[in-house]
């Protein structure tokens, strides 16, 4: 077979033609040997990704940093004033700092490598005779694929086989509105949106099924055509990346004033000009937490990547902010709350009423046999034996209705060629029907199914005991309540009929005869009732809006505590009109409303809307292509992954791979935690940072002989600002986070309280530090005379290790300290290990330690820094337990 050219295209052929090209097989598809021999030819079915950042632009990343310039300056100055060993120092500072740099960058770009290779897309593939899921990437030229309704276009191919199938080409063509597609044979080589009978990779179907012969894949599709034209956009900052930019650029500016106090203040006590610019050029760099952007990102990363490990993925790192503030939760009820385990037990028909157990007995009856045959043809699932267990594709109330028949002895693919299906009506959610017409003419049969009142609505007939006799209204009000009663039962209630015609009629689902409701029961799932127990006390509200019978939904809703027994009953979809239409009272009415019944994709809009109107957070789960809009509406979009539609996945901000309402919770947690230790890891580096500005501040205006030299501040830097911090946003978060209220989404990261408090421990730990040399001179040595050198290391080592222990104080202040989070993260110890073991090494090397001035110490000397670093953290412990600051 020779390769097709992306220019190419099968519309001027007949798909047996395409297929003979192709060297395809439209029946059965290809052999799993011959797909990976295509493999080799033709390569994975994905799109060039734009070169990954190498090492060298990683590496001139982080020197192309403010802070950087300000250490160049003062190494260029150091060695005009011939200081080699402080200019050789600073240089030293720049490359660890880079390094530190380039490896938590790389390591969070290895994290979002690893969620694309998680997050791979499914196809339907028909290999070896058999209908099953395949990773869209593994897609080759002749490969045989089924689309319906909601499906990605996962490569170009020529459709066959398509029933009411219409696609959405905006991606490609710019047309907003959906194409009508058909098989028939084309002119060569018409534009893109004239190709009626082709589908291309990215589109996606907005109505109908059909089979898709694949002609082109990966870079060979017209999408990839356009992909090498187009170069790639600059991604853009996330909220909190802009929240911590716009933060730094403030605090950039305090930090130059201070700055310039200090040195003028140096000036003033005739402290040498160049010692007092580099000690302000140091201090600058000291103050401005210049790792907290890559600190952030990498424990947003993470934070992914756990949520992963939950089955959940999130394709957006702001997502990860907004999960935090969500104080609404719109979820769907099937498979997300209930078990999607569907079975049918119960079948209510005109002759006679049986229950479905798994040895009952029913008699030869006309009712259950067309109840039968429409399970099986009027549906598009698949059950295929592949190895040990049986693979099941398709709608989990189709698969449902397969498996009840197939237990009553159905062979499904024997009915289904003895009678082939020749046209079908797909279901929507406007219609909430389906129907299918098998045979030939002149003996032609209609089957259908959907929801109770709509497919009434389309009967004119009943089946009785063999009999067909004309439904009156009397009895359509019969079976409607009925279905109203199985739906209080909290069963899942759809009706099935049946139709003989002798030609093709011009609508289905026209005169159609009843032959009786199918029950179905879905169980909540066990692990969510304590779930929204948990949203409850986290004071997020759960709204649930499903197409169901608004009974089942208050029964389920009833039994998961969603409602109470004297709740309001479910808003139905009848009840709801465009949201500019709503009076105030209705507004308010429908924002209280948790359950939706019987809804349809637009008043979904409308609700998110509305909710976002009254200034919630809303999080809306979706599966089908019509919940786009409002997955894209809503602050945060949650696509299920087992059910969910590809067009769904794609607009979506997370996508719950086992569809289970707890991985929102889980997720929603995870949010809080990963924004509360960004918030811990900026208020220990701000508290740090600014106890050497305050304690520097404090010498020079008491004009003391023992001050903090220049690499002695870039090292405390460098020792604290790193290892501590990171560790931080490991931190598993305290076990009352889920108690607490949404935070606000206008919040900042830190506010007016966590700014006294950040004051505070700066306050308290550069005093603790002065203290230290204080109580050396006074108590311990009172009769000594001021030693420049030891006091000027008692300050250095007080500094360190105050602030190496104030990473203990970002623990929450209602637990018990040896109780709290950061006392149980393992990696806050084994950043206080490494950072220790480098203070004791520099304190031995003999180069760093002539460098940063270190000289012998005496006992008392290291028993004054050990008093004054204890008294730091219990001022501050039984601060916060006193309640006189707040974090």
């Amino acid at each position: 077979m020779e390769t097709l050219k992306a220019g190419t295209d099968l519309s001027a052929f007949s798909v047996e033609e395409g297929a003979e090209m192709l060297q395809a097989n439209l029946k059965n598809g290809l052999s799993e040997e011959e797909v990976a021999a295509r493999l080799k030819q033709f390569g994975a079915n994905q799109l060039t990704e734009t070169e990954a950042r190498s090492i060298w632009s990683l590496i001139w990343d982080q020197l192309k940093s403010p802070i950087v310039y300000l250490l160049l300056v003062a190494a260029g100055i150091s060695f005009f004033f011939e200081e080699y060993l402080n200019a050789t120092a600073i240089l030293v500072v720049i490359v660890i700092n880079t390094v530190v740099g380039f490896i938590m960058e790389f390591q969070a770009g290895k994290s979002m490598e690893t969620l694309k290779k998680i997050s791979a897309v499914p196809a339907k593939i028909l290999r070896n005779g058999i209908l099953a899921e395949h990773e869209a990437s593994q897609i080759v030229p002749g490969d045989v694929v089924f689309l319906e309704a909601g499906d990605l276009v996962p490569a170009d191919g020529r459709i066959f086989q398509p029933s009411k199938l219409q696609a959405d080409e905006a991606a490609l063509t710019g047309e907003s509105v959906p194409v009508e597609k058909n098989e028939g044979i084309l002119q060569q080589d018409l534009p893109l949106g004239d190709r009626l009978n082709y589908l291309f990779k990215g589109t996606f179907v907005t109505r109908g099924n059909t089979y898709l012969l694949v002609s082109h894949t990966g870079m060979n599709t017209q999408l990839g055509h356009i992909a090498n034209l187009v170069q790639s956009a600059k991604q853009m900052a996330t909220p909190l990346e802009k929240k911590l930019a716009e933060f730094s650029k403030k605090l950039i500016f305090v930090t130059v004033g201070l700055v310039a106090l200090i040195f003028v203040a140096g000036i003033i006590n005739d402290q040498p000009v160049v010692e007092m610019l580099q000690t302000g050029i140091a201090l600058a760099v000291a103050a401005i937490p210049e790792g907290l952007p890559i600190v952030a990102t990498l424990a947003l990363a993470r934070g992914m990547l756990q949520m992963a490990k939950h089955n959940v993925i999130v394709k957006k790192l702001s997502a990860v902010e907004t999960l935090g503030g969500t104080n609404i939760i719109c979820t769907d009820k099937t498979g997300t709350l209930t078990q999607n385990k569907i079975e049918v037990t119960l079948l209510a028909t005109p002759s006679g009423t049986w229950e479905i157990t798994e040895n009952a007995q029913i008699a030869e009856n006309e009712n259950f046999n067309f109840i039968q045959h429409a399970s099986v043809l009027c549906n598009t699932a698949e059950i295929s034996e592949k190895g040990v267990e049986a693979q099941e594709v398709g709608d989990p109330l189709e698969v449902a209705l397969l498996k009840f028949a197939r237990n009553y002895g159905t062979d499904i693919v024997l009915a289904r060629r003895e009678h082939p299906k020749i046209a079908e009506e797909p279901f929507t959610s406007e219609t909430k029907m389906m129907a299918t017409l098998h045979g030939a003419e002149p003996e032609l049969m209609v089957f259908a199914k959907g929801a109770v009142e709509e497919l009434l609505e389309e009967c004119s007939f009943l089946l009785k005991h063999g009999e067909v006799l004309p439904l009156t209204l009397e009895e359509k009000s019969y079976w409607i309540l009925e279905g109203e009663k199985m739906a209080e039962a909290g069963l899942r209630v759809i009706a099935a009929a049946y139709k003989t015609v002798a030609k093709m009629p011009e609508k289905l689902t026209d005169d159609l005869i009843f032959s009786g409701l199918i029950g179905m029961v879905d169980p909540p799932r066990p692990e969510v009732l304590p779930a929204i127990k948990e949203c409850l006390s986290a004071g997020i509200r759960v709204i649930m809006i499903t197409g169901d019978h608004p009974a089942t939904a208050t029964k389920i809703a009833t039994e998961l505590g969603i409602i109470n027994e004297n709740g309001k009953a479910a808003v139905t979809g009848k009840e709801l009109k465009p949201i500019a239409e709503f009076t105030p009272e209705e507004r308010h009415h429908f924002a209280q409303a948790n359950v939706f019944a019987r809804v349809n994709p637009q008043h979904k809009l409308d609700l998110v809307q509305l909710l976002q109107e009254d200034g919630y957070v809303v999080a809306m789960t979706g599966d089908g292509v019509n919940d786009a809009p409002a997955l894209k509406k809503a602050d945060i979009g949650v696509a299920m992954g087992l059910r969910g539609t590809q067009v769904a996945q794609d607009v979506s901000d997370m996508v719950l791979k086992d569809d289970k309402f707890t991985s929102i919770v889980v997720a929603i947690r995870q949010g809080r935690v990963i924004f509360e230790n960004i918030r811990k890891f900026v208020i220990f580096l701000l508290s740090c940072n600014l106890s050497e500005l305050f304690l520097i501040a404090l010498v020079a205006v008491l004009n003391l002989s023992f001050q903090l030299l220049p690499l002695q501040i870039l090292f405390i830097n460098l020792i604290t600002d790193v290892l501590p911090a990171l560790a931080l946003g490991f931190t598993e978060g305290n076990p009352g986070i889920m108690t607490q209220p949404p935070r606000k989404a206008t919040e900042p990261i830190i506010d007016r309280q966590r700014w006294i408090a950040i004051i505070y421990y700066a306050v308290i730990i550069s005093l603790c530090a002065l203290g230290a040399v204080y109580l050396n001179h006074y108590v311990l040595h009172p009769a000594e005379h001021w030693h420049e050198g030891r006091y000027n290391n008692i300050l250095f080592y007080t500094l360190i290790f105050a602030q190496l222990t104030h990473v203990f104080n970002m623990g929450s202040g209602n637990r018990f300290f040896f109780r709290s989070e950061i006392v149980s993260n393992k990696f806050v110890w084994l950043a206080l290990l490494i950072s220790v073991s480098v203070v004791i090494l520099v304190g031995w090397f003999g180069p760093v330690r002539e460098a940063l001035a270190i000289h012998d110490m005496l006992l008392t000397d290291w028993l004054a820094v050990v008093s004054a670093v204890l008294a730091s953290l219990i001022i501050i412990q039984l601060s916060k337990k006193l309640k006189l600051i707040q974090q």
